[in-house]
């Protein structure tokens, strides 16, 4: 649905008095937003030479897998080889390694829903943001842009020491929600034809299990979680609307949970969000009861972590140069300004308890290229957009969206953001792309068996 940025318009207005506002930063490349997106782009951005400034509302980095608990990363694969490589699979295998020993065993040689630890992710990053220079400004928020014919001039930003600006000569959008864009006065499209959007997961974690019973008892009777699920369904006794639930075991006693959902909730609107961390816990709270008078392994389970956030899968999407759409998907296409692949299935959850969830996958070692122009939002020209809110068509989004292909996206926008900087310019569409994708290729990225036979043995800038 085509979506309008006077959100507020229907409410009463009071007036700010004009200030001058203090400058806190100028730099090469402002990154607005810490998940998978963003942390891709300030280490590539840096990595490449250009001064930047990574700005993020928690006290952490990590995003969804962090912020919101997710169990696991999505595939890395495209069910033979590794797609998503470069940062994205240098940060999952620098994890692995400073996992436990038997976790390393257990995922030595394995990309695909390799379960989250998220203390070990914040650690990790902050490291990775130290060494490669980038400054970040922790609890800090995006509140607005200042723009003019297309151009932001200056980021707004709000946390404990007042309201600041920060100029860049490009700016990244890695917010997931496209907000830069929105305050910019860009176009945007938002959930299906009649605004529906899939729902938020309070997802969990908990403590003192045995998954040694749990595997015991489903070996045994052939009875998994999802037979429990649906057996506690039918007798009333769990209100959830989808028999399913995502588990990653980080060891024999502590596990992840994606679990259930809470519908109606817009992830771009506070009030929506207020209402789904409530509704989430209470939700939380209902499942992890039935999972200990139900689930044999489960009878002391101890709930040591809630998400702080509830897990947003869908909200604003930019209207981009370019629009993947889902027969770019199924065809597995490939564009020749492609700066990333994807081959994770379209994976739309349902909007109403009542809906029925949409997945459609590709072959196995099929993908399709993400083209550069897919983050480029219309009518602004020194804006770059990774994450979930590329453009894309809604069904497409449900299957891009994913983390590590948001890794991908943002190494991308963040080495354009460096390469456009170095060479003093601030358009993002006068880069030229072969440039980028050899950079990209040179840094480990997989944009395709063509793209990089083509480039690998070119040099990068």
């Amino acid at each position: 649905m085509k979506m309008k940025n006077e959100a507020l318009d229907a409410k009463p207005m009071v007036r700010q008095p004009a200030q001058d506002i203090p400058l806190y930063a100028s730099i090469d490349v402002l990154v607005a937003g810490g998940g998978p997106a963003g942390i891709g782009a300030a280490l590539a951005a840096a990595r490449c030479g250009a001064s930047v400034l990574l700005v993020e509302q928690r006290g952490y980095l990590g995003g969804m897998a962090t912020v919101s608990q997710v169990p696991a990363f999505c595939p890395y694969t495209d069910q033979m080889k590794p797609i998503i490589r470069g940062i994205g699979l240098e940060i999952l295998e620098d994890m692995k390694r400073s996992m436990a020993d038997e976790f390393q065993r257990d995922w030595q040689g394995r990309y695909d829903w390799v379960p989250i630890d998220a203390e070990v992710l914040k650690r990790l990053l902050d490291e990775k943001m130290a060494k490669a220079g980038v400054n970040v400004l922790y609890h800090t928020f995006l509140g607005n842009v200042l723009h003019e014919q297309g151009h932001v001039e200056a980021a707004i930003i709000h946390n404990k020491s007042g309201t600041q600006a920060v100029k860049a000569a490009i700016y990244v959008d890695a917010t997931s929600d496209a907000d830069i864009v929105w305050h910019a006065g860009g176009p945007l499209v938002k959930g299906g034809d009649e605004g529906e959007l899939q729902p938020g997961t309070m997802c969990f974690v908990l403590h003192n299990l045995s998954r040694s019973t749990f595997l015991a008892h489903a070996d045994q009777t052939g009875s998994d979680l999802r037979h429990s699920i649906r057996e506690g369904i039918a007798a009333g006794e769990l209100k959830v609307a989808r028999e399913w639930a995502g588990i990653s075991w980080l060891n024999e006693h502590t596990a992840g949970f994606n679990f259930g959902h809470v519908f109606g909730i817009d992830g771009s609107n506070a009030d929506d969000l207020s209402r789904g961390a409530t509704e989430g816990r209470v939700l939380v709270h209902h499942i992890v009861q039935w999972l200990r008078r139900s689930v044999p392994g489960f009878a002391n389970a101890y709930l040591g972590t809630t998400g702080e956030q509830i897990g947003i899968r869908e909200t604003r999407r930019i209207v981009g140069d370019y629009v993947i759409t889902a027969d770019d998907f199924l065809g597995c296409r490939s564009f020749p300004d492609d700066i990333a692949r994807n081959a994770y299935f379209i994976d739309i959850h349902m909007a109403k308890p009542t809906s029925g969830m949409t997945m459609v996958h590709l072959p196995p070692g099929q993908s399709h290229g993400i083209p550069y122009r897919a983050l480029l939002p219309v009518g602004l020209d020194n804006v770059i957009v990774a994450g979930r809110a590329i453009s894309t068509d809604r069904a497409t989004q449900g299957s891009t969206r994913v983390m590590p292909n948001c890794f991908a996206m943002g190494e991308a926008a963040g080495t354009a953001a460096a390469l456009l900087t170095k060479q003093k310019r601030s358009s993002t569409r006068s880069l030229d792309v072969e440039t980028l994708q050899r950079q990209l290729v040179h840094k480990g990225a997989w944009l395709g068996e063509e793209i990089n036979e083509r480039l690998r043995t070119q040099r990068s800038i």
